[in-house]
């Protein structure tokens, strides 16, 4: 039963459930509602195809551009990979092993990459990375690694200098760092050696994208964290993505690089097995309160971990740490932000990397990447102003040993906070176990819509149906598109054959008798487009339930005409005793001339007005019915 805005009432027979999507695009409150028969949801569904068809073409020029283009086809020097490997000191998981796999597949077809992999923080994307970086630079080609901050490019440069180091002697391989870390002459002969190509893997923020920098044979683009950089920067980076391979590694995909994953035009892998002996973080929503922050501290302090307390306020960041010397006196506090000195701050996290001092006061300077196995507490002021993808980022700041980690999300101690907050907050606290990144990512796509898959504007047409529906609308466009034919704007979704037997089609109770199981099973059958798949749902059926009883199998053969009739243009049909009669939709893909020849050859058959044809028999049997219509189908397809 569907409830529209004046409390009317529509009733959707199971046969129809494929037209029936969960909305997304926008919250719960905000999604707009339209009067029954008023035709606003019509007038949306025309105003997005229209948009979804320029979308579609754009995206196919990008497929065809990508398809025509030939990659460099990478050859794996097998031995020399296993030795690189060797050097890895963790057992990799079966996830990561099926990433790297799919990385090494895709460096070795020929075509550029263009892969996303998602895992969680922690979860072992960077040696994926690694060993794609490996594979590039034992052939003699460059690699970029662009990361968001400075503090993620001055830890990836030392992870990959370590990991180099093994195979120094077989393959001396120059690493680079660009970032404000770096003076102005390192900078500069960095700059030189990699247009001369002297230097291999480069790691950098945004200066990377800069319009003077040259190399000599770029193979390979890493990009970590794709969601902490803009849009012109991104336009920047479909430039390269052109020539060269390009690898994403993301824990928390914003919605419409998901979106892109999921619609199959990026290449996506999941981490989602979390390491050995890695415990889940436990999380707290609560008030702002003295008691509860020397709580917090101090259990940690006392089996001898570190602090992260988040402070996003620079121009407070003083006064908050000298309440939190006062509040935790047995404490040694230092502060780091964005706007220090390169040495100091670079300074202070080096000394809190060793243990130097126990509680780091700063901004989301640490959001990406800052790796302290022994910072089991982070405590977040104002949490209700982080956007989901980076409380998730600053709560992975943790936990990255096989200690308990705590992360308390600090609201103000009193006032409202806007729903939107409190959803996110709702939302990160439910998902505590690992892995979740993903899961925050799909409830982002939620919370604020995909935004448009191409270009800059974040929303749009695809609020207004929701992005189920707007992607199943382009996916009909490419489709269209592909084939040389106009995309038809006037029925987005197709054809819905109308199919009535005169019998019982459904599932009966005691075959299956979970009616939420009942209602998935009848939502998959009517989302069913290929006879193939149809067969399949037959076997799942058979090896989950048992033999179908009559009432199933019938509800099976009702889907099987209708996948079978949809090419014909066949909008109903209708089976009993006296015979068969089809209902067509508006100039149906059919030859004319081959149905008047039926009409005349054969006396069964009968025009019923403009678009109606009706074929007598005499049909008493269920088997006999879906016989006939197979046979009409086949006598009008030729």
């Amino acid at each position: 039963t569907l409830e529209y805005t004046r409390g009317d009432k529509l009733y959707v027979p199971v046969s129809q459930l494929h037209l029936i999507s969960r909305y997304s695009g926008a919250a719960a409150e905000a999604a707009p509602l339209h009067d029954l028969g008023s035709g606003q949801w019509e007038k949306a569904k025309r105003k997005a195809a229209a948009q979804v068809r320029d979308t579609a073409a754009e995206l196919l020029n990008l497929y065809a551009q990508r398809a025509l283009r030939h990659g460099h086809a990478f050859t794996l020097r097998q031995h020399d990979y296993e030795s690189f490997c060797d050097a890895f000191p963790f057992e990799e998981t079966p996830d990561q092993l099926a990433a790297v796999t799919a990385v090494l597949n895709d460096l070795q077809e020929g075509k550029p990459m263009d892969r996303l992999i998602c895992g969680d923080v922690g979860f072992g994307k960077t040696e994926v990375a690694l060993r794609a970086s490996f594979v590039a630079v034992s052939e003699g080609r460059q690699v970029a690694v662009l990361v968001p901050t400075t503090l993620l490019a001055e830890q990836h440069f030392n992870t990959f200098s370590d990991r180099f180091a093994h195979i120094e002697d077989v393959w001396p391989v120059k690493i680079a760092e660009l970032s404000r870390f770096r003076s102005a002459a390192q900078v500069g002969a960095t700059l030189r050696e990699l247009a001369a190509g002297t230097t291999d893997i480069v790691i950098g923020t945004h200066k990377l994208l800069q319009n003077d920098i040259k190399f000599k044979n770029l193979g390979l683009v890493i990009i970590d964290e794709e969601h902490r950089f803009g849009v012109r920067q991104k336009e920047r980076l479909k430039a390269l993505r052109a020539e060269v391979d390009v690898l994403t590694l993301t824990a928390t995909p914003i919605p419409r690089t998901l979106g892109m994953a999921l619609e199959g035009l990026r290449d996506f892998s999941v981490i989602a097995t979390a390491p050995q002996r890695r415990l889940a973080i436990k999380t707290f929503v609560a008030r702002h309160s003295k008691g509860l922050i020397r709580e917090a501290l101090l259990r940690e302090l006392k089996r001898g971990g570190q602090v992260y307390f988040l402070h996003n306020d620079i121009d407070t960041i003083e006064q908050t740490g000298e309440s939190l010397a006062r509040l935790v006196p047995e404490a040694r506090i230092r502060i780091a932000h964005g706007q220090m000195r390169e040495r100091e701050l670079e300074l202070a996290m080096r000394d809190f990397h060793q243990q130097r001092f126990n509680i780091l006061l700063c901004t989301t300077i640490i959001e990406t990447g800052i790796d302290v196995p022994t910072a089991n507490t982070i405590v977040i002021n104002r949490a209700d102003k982080f956007g989901l993808a980076q409380l998730h980022q600053l709560r992975g700041r943790v936990g990255r040993s096989h200690h308990q980690a705590y992360a308390y999300l600090l609201l103000p101690d009193e006032g409202n906070i806007t729903g939107q907050a409190k959803k996110r907050l709702d939302a990160i606290q439910q998902m505590e176990e690992l892995g979740s990144g993903f899961f925050l990512a799909m409830h982002d796509l939620e919370i604020r819509g995909a935004g448009e898959v191409l270009g800059d504007r974040q929303s749009g047409e695809m609020q207004e149906v929701g992005f189920n529906l707007y992607c199943a609308m382009l996916d009909s466009a490419v489709k269209s598109l592909k084939l040389g034919l106009e995309p038809d704007l006037s029925a987005p979704l197709g054809v819905t054959t109308e199919i009535n037997l005169h019998a019982p089609a459904l599932l009966p109770d005691d075959y299956c008798s979970d009616i939420h199981e009942r209602l998935v099973i009848y939502k998959r059958l009517a989302s069913c487009d290929t006879a193939e798949e149809l067969d399949a749902m037959y076997e799942e059926l058979v090896d989950r339930f048992g033999v179908l009883p009559p009432h199933a199998k019938t509800l099976i053969e009702c889907h099987r005409l209708r996948v079978l009739g949809k090419p014909l243009g066949i909008a109903r049909i209708d089976a009993s005793e006296a015979g068969v009669q089809l209902q067509f939709i508006p100039n149906p893909p059919l030859d004319a001339a081959r149905v008047m020849q039926l009409i005349q050859k054969d006396k069964h058959y009968k025009l019923a007005g403009q678009d109606k044809l009706k074929v007598s028999a005499d049909l008493h049997e269920i088997g006999e019915r879906i016989a006939r219509v197979k046979r009409v189908f086949s006598e009008l397809a030729g």
